[in-house]
């Protein structure tokens, strides 16, 4: 099969189309033949080397979407639909920049779906990193308002949709003012224009703070976040769009509010339930839940949308197709 191969941490360049073995049956494990999967900025990390834990040469690939070849034990039919998430894929071993991939068990959802494949494979991470943050880290069913700091990215779209859909007040940022009709138009009850510190616009002009800030930027606007929330509050850092993992000379308490809460959501796949996931793909199906999607690109190209993730320019999330 075909499968893109990186060898060294660095730019697209670095990704090899090579032929590579087909991976063999194993139990536990189901064989999926790949239609298509979106790119995510922890491969993007992978690529330029900052995932220490990860060993080259590897495929990269942390989700995709196709049929099911060989289910493993698993209780699924050949040319089943299925999502694979996580767990472990493009990271502990080969992932889904391939034709095939094989995978544990517990990454497989089945989904029962009328969706082209381009748009199936723009969801399962998506909607996993957002329901995990949404649920698990800001506990969002206890809260009225939710901030989005960085809500033009693909995350921020999806998190903005998610927490409409549950019934909140939405605040969403963006840098650019350009972006402020369109947020609008996704939900958004209210758009702030992000310069870096916004918590004293925000203090002055709403009537109270925010209950909960869904943190996508980073440590470059996190402390400024923390200051968005008023007591009870949680902040949940999910994305590093800044490209900062590392806060300098934090001083937890000084820069901790009193009572307000500081956590983390680096995904699961156990976190959404297959129902879940179902339910999700339902509402999208129907129309009731709009989740942004960017550029679609043939498996050949591949070095291309990583060009286009590394210049910020996709406008939502980029799906590659499977090879035919």
């Amino acid at each position: 099969m075909k499968a893109w191969v990186i060898r060294k941490a660095g730019g697209p360049e670095r990704f090899q189309l090579e032929d590579v073995e087909v991976p063999g049956p194993r139990e536990g494990w189901a064989l999926i033949r790949i239609r298509a999967f979106g790119l995510n900025r922890s491969e993007w990390f992978t690529r330029i080397g900052d995932s220490p834990t990860v060993r080259f040469p590897r495929v990269l690939g942390i989700e995709c979407v196709g049929e099911i070849v060989d289910p493993g034990g698993l209780d699924l039919e050949p040319g089943a639909t299925v999502a694979a998430i996580m767990g472990g894929m493009g990271r502990e071993f080969d992932g889904s920049y391939a034709e095939y991939t094989l995978v544990p068990h517990e990454c497989v959802f089945a989904i029962r779906t009328q969706l082209p494949w381009e748009n199936l494979a723009a969801l399962p991470e998506m909607l996993q990193t957002t329901h995990g943050s949404l649920h698990a880290g800001l506990e969002i069913e206890r809260a009225e308002s939710l901030l989005i700091r960085g809500g033009t990215s693909s995350i921020g779209m999806a998190a903005l949709a998610l927490a409409k859909h549950a019934g909140l007040k939405v605040g969403t940022t963006t840098r650019g003012p350009g972006k402020l009709d369109e947020l609008k138009a996704a939900g958004a009850d209210e758009v702030w224009i992000d310069n870096g510190e916004i918590h004293p616009q925000i203090n002055e002009e709403r009537e109270k703070p925010y209950d909960r800030v869904l943190e996508l930027i980073g440590a470059t606007t996190l402390l400024d976040s923390l200051r968005c929330v008023g007591r009870g509050g949680i902040v949940c850092m999910t994305g590093i769009l800044g490209g900062k993992w590392i806060l300098n000379d934090f001083h937890p308490m000084g820069d901790i509010p009193t009572a307000v809460k500081l956590t983390s959501y680096s995904g699961e796949a156990a976190d959404l339930t297959p129902q879940q996931l179902q339910d999700y793909v339902g509402l999208v199906e129907k129309g009731e839940l709009e989740v942004k999607t960017g550029p679609v690109f043939e498996f050949e190209e591949l070095v291309a949308a990583h060009e286009l993730m590394d210049a910020n320019q996709a406008g939502g999330k980029i799906v590659i197709r499977g090879k035919e």
